[in-house]
């Protein structure tokens, strides 16, 4: 048996107060949250619990935001969360593409465009821009990708020794 020493009532008073600031804290802070939320509409899905798969036969995709959230109009604006800090220079380009894929989704399901789509890194949100460019700057990546590969790849050594696709890659430095 391990004989502890006495905590003084002073002590022990500090410790809870800290404590209760601290869940008082986080309660406001989840509080504030949903009201920013409820700005950005009535939930729709959510990929943990009401899971919206989104297809398209036209354009061939599938995929599923993390939230779908209905605004005041009625259209329906695709949420993605990373865990993530926001990268440096802002938004990475894969995650502005991946909001944009889901916006042109919900176009396609619900018959409405998104007027954006909602990009949240755990210190802070932007709005991914959805309009006539947006459009066609996704749909011209994805005509890009959907063609042959041409052997445009370079291997060098250094770039092939970092690459996650070393295993697989026809290009690679052997």
């Amino acid at each position: 048996m391990v004989d502890l020493p006495p905590v003084s009532a002073p002590l022990l008073a500090a410790v809870v107060l800290l404590l209760g600031l601290a869940l008082a804290v986080g309660a406001l802070r989840a509080l504030a949250r949903r009201r920013a939320d409820r700005a950005y509409g009535a939930l729709v899905a959510v990929d943990a619990g009401r899971p919206a798969t989104l297809r398209s036969e036209r354009y061939r995709l599938v995929g599923r935001p993390d939230e779908l959230r209905r605004l005041a109009d009625g259209r329906v604006v695709p949420v993605e969360f990373k865990s993530r800090a926001t990268p440096p220079r802002g938004p990475s380009p894969s995650h502005v593409v991946q909001v944009r894929a889901y916006c042109l989704l919900v176009e396609e399901t619900t018959a409405a465009s998104p007027p954006y789509g909602l990009l949240r890194y755990s210190d802070g949100e932007f709005r991914v821009r959805w309009d006539e460019r947006a459009r066609e700057e996704l749909l011209a990546l994805r005509a890009e990708l959907m063609r042959p590969y041409d052997g445009r790849a370079t291997p060098s050594p250094g770039r092939c020794a970092r690459c996650p696709w070393f295993g697989v890659c026809d290009a690679r430095v052997t």
